[in-house]
């Protein structure tokens, strides 16, 4: 009858064995060998804790961080079993070393220095089941930030934080925990080396307290990182105020926002204020050698106006090839001569390539200042009013011969 009947092609599913496989067979990079450097990003681990170290391999990284469980839920089930012998399995296959290599990253909900009765409670049991995650995986290293000063008394909230800290190192034996230096400013603890100097000042086992630095937080915060001069004074700064033997990690990341804006804005490597040069600097210190180098940069997909892209489920689509690329461009550095053309040029691409976003934030942080110079202004204005009102009152009140102590004298008021 000349009809067309046309047959819908079945697409066959990869399994879950198929796509593993592919991770480790077909990486975005392969990993550097006997590199002095171990650096890698904050992969994720959905499907179980397993998977994290399938897809360290898939982007060429020597050390990783992840999420030991969802951070956004104060409940969640605990590891498995199997997951966790598959864990031990993969570290032993692809080489990682979970007493150095493995950085799991603390949930954003925990604040230790919450005064609070049963905000602490809830706080520290959620802190307690990741040291505890990590003892069951091996590893050594748990990164998580200081917390916020709820009290209005800083020393209070940090020696708060301290007892806490000192409780699950009782109730633990090996891992070591890391204060993340931050930025915000505020109320946010852990913004200067003094506060992690007063921190680890009353933790009582000091080999299980250390420091993990974000290159973005301490610039932000106004620790400069950019030129060897500046680089140096940092580090030296460090070393008086916190001293390098707690230095246990890093993490890598450009910053969207200015030297000293108290803003927390990610930016990929060489494309933001601190610039290629800092990393520069940073990979070159001796002392950063074999400390776990964890990249935290977005990875999201963008068009060319920078809009970000979504898939056909409204999911922003993201490129794991940004962090295989970033690991290699950061092993290169190493012995680089920054006056070289090569540099020079590579400096020059991913500084117009940022140029935009830092443009953006600049004129959004220049908004922001303004209008609290008005709102300050207006402030001291109403203040001054007020001022004078309840002086004038004075003066009425002294005038008509009331007896009111308040009342201003008359070479005052003769001005």
């Amino acid at each position: 009858n000349g009809e067309v009947v046309e047959k819908r092609v079945k697409v066959k599913r990869k399994s879950k064995a198929e796509k593993e496989r592919e991770l480790v067979d077909m990486p975005l990079a392969a990993r550097a060998v006997g590199h002095k450097l171990l650096i890698g990003a904050h992969v994720s681990a959905a499907g179980g804790v397993h998977q994290s170290i399938l897809n360290s391999v898939h982007i060429g990284a020597n050390a990783f961080a992840l999420f030991l469980k969802s951070q956004r839920k104060w409940e969640n089930p605990p590891l498995q079993d199997d997951h966790c012998s598959t864990f031990h399995s993969h570290c032993k296959t692809h080489s990682y070393d979970p007493s150095n290599h493995i950085v799991p990253h603390g949930s954003y909900l925990v604040n230790l220095a919450h005064t609070n009765k049963d905000r602490t409670k809830q706080a520290y049991d959620a802190f307690l089941d990741d040291l505890k995650r990590c003892e069951k995986l091996g590893i050594a290293l748990y990164n998580f930030h200081p917390g916020t000063d709820q009290c209005a008394d800083r020393p209070k909230a940090i020696a708060h934080l301290a007892s806490n800290i000192n409780r699950a190192h009782v109730e633990t034996s090996k891992v070591v925990t890391l204060l993340e230096t931050m930025t915000a400013g505020g109320n946010t603890i852990g913004c200067t080396f003094e506060d992690l100097r007063d921190i680890i000042a009353l933790v009582t086992k000091k080999d299980r307290v250390g420091v993990c630095l974000d290159t973005a937080h301490v610039f932000t915060a106004g620790y400069d990182l950019r030129t060897p001069a500046a680089f140096l004074r940092t580090m030296e700064r460090f070393e008086d105020v916190v001293g390098f033997k707690y230095l246990r990690a890093l993490h890598l990341n450009d910053s969207k926002a200015p030297f000293g804006s108290n803003k927390d804005l990610h930016a990929n490597i060489g494309t933001g204020f601190l610039g290629l040069r800092a990393f520069h600097n940073i990979v070159n210190e001796p002392r950063f050698a074999g400390l776990p180098l964890v990249l935290e940069t977005p990875i999201e997909v963008r068009d060319d106006d920078g809009v970000l892209v979504k898939d056909e489920k409204g999911k922003e689509k993201e490129d794991k090839g940004i962090w295989a690329r970033e690991i290699k461009l950061l092993e290169s550095l190493v012995g680089t001569d920054v006056e070289s053309e090569e540099f020079l040029s590579l400096e020059r691409m991913l500084a117009r390539k940022g140029e935009p976003e830092r443009k953006r934030l600049e004129e959004q942080i220049e908004r922001v200042r303004e209008k609290a110079e008005k709102k300050a202004e207006s402030g001291r204005k109403w203040k001054g009013r007020k001022k004078a009102e309840v002086e004038k009152a004075e003066v009425e009140k002294g005038g008509s011969g009331s007896s009111g102590g308040g009342s201003l004298p008359l070479s005052e008021l003769d001005e």
